[in-house]
């Protein structure tokens, strides 16, 4: 989802995007090749994003989310190129109640957590001037995420449950993408935490997104101890806007985002 929004509002400089046919991030070879031309900048947004699947996978999750971003941290510096490595709010464990700031200390709670927590340690042992974008809650057009599974679930169900006691960021990833953008540009170096304003549960998220879009499927809250999973999740993941707001970045509500997503996934399924 991220790579596409990024191809499509990068448009001021010569920009490729590359997907894993052209080059796995596990195979240094194929990194080596991709960057052989010297790029000013590589952002890295491949990942292995499924947290249940990384649970009941690690050594993918490691294979990917580490030694991937390994491989391609040293590829930077090969090829002096500068990075910017895409990370998650599921660094922390979830236990502060306030906003999480750049600086505060790693504590995953689950496989993907440690995998990109481990990725980010080597990256910045590697690259100490890498730029590392942690960001939550990624939604968008073209991929599996919470509001395209909500509005298919809306489709055929009349009331949906939905855990409320998780708080995170929703953050739609042409907003993120602009920000990127704007950071490498800025030429933005350690840690980064970028997502759309406002603070929200799922519950609080799945009811605004049906609203949004007229429905009368009703949503009700619940508890995530009624959806057991393989993955623990964090039940606060919110990420502090002050180092973003240092590079004088500031993202939009994330409701505000919802109208924008709507759009483009119509867009989709009529052409599909």
């Amino acid at each position: 989802m991220l790579g596409k929004a990024l191809m499509r509002q990068w448009t001021e400089d010569e920009i490729t995007g590359l997907g894993s046919a052209q080059a796995d991030i596990r195979s240094p070879d194929q990194i080596d090749k991709a960057v052989a031309d010297n790029p000013e900048w590589i952002v890295l947004s491949a990942a292995y994003t499924d947290v249940d699947g990384c649970e009941t996978n690690p050594m993918l999750a490691a294979a990917v989310n580490t030694q991937g971003a390994v491989n391609v941290a040293k590829a930077a510096a090969n090829s002096r190129a500068k990075l910017l490595f895409i990370s998650t709010d599921y660094v922390f464990d979830g236990k502060k109640n306030t906003p999480y700031e750049a600086d505060d200390a790693r504590a995953p709670i689950n496989v993907y957590g440690k995998s990109k927590a481990d990725a980010e340690e080597k990256i910045l042992g590697l690259l100490p001037d890498a730029c590392i974008v942690r960001t939550s809650w990624l939604f968008g057009p073209g991929g599996k995420c919470f509001p395209d599974t909500i509005l298919k679930l809306a489709a055929n169900r009349p009331e949906i449950d939905v855990v409320n006691d998780q708080r995170g960021c929703p953050t739609y990833t042409f907003d993120l993408a602009d920000a990127i953008i704007r950071l490498c540009r800025a030429g933005a170096k350690g840690i980064v935490h970028s997502t759309n304003r406002g603070v929200c549960s799922w519950y609080e998220f799945a009811s605004e997104i049906v609203q949004q879009r007229g429905l009368n499927t009703i949503i009700h809250p619940t508890t995530s101890d009624r959806f057991v999973r393989p993955a623990a999740r964090p039940t606060y993941s919110v990420l502090s806007a002050a180092s973003l707001s240092r590079y004088g970045i500031k993202m939009r509500n994330w409701q505000e985002t919802l109208p924008d997503y709507l759009r483009e996934r119509d867009k989709l399924l009529q052409v599909s």
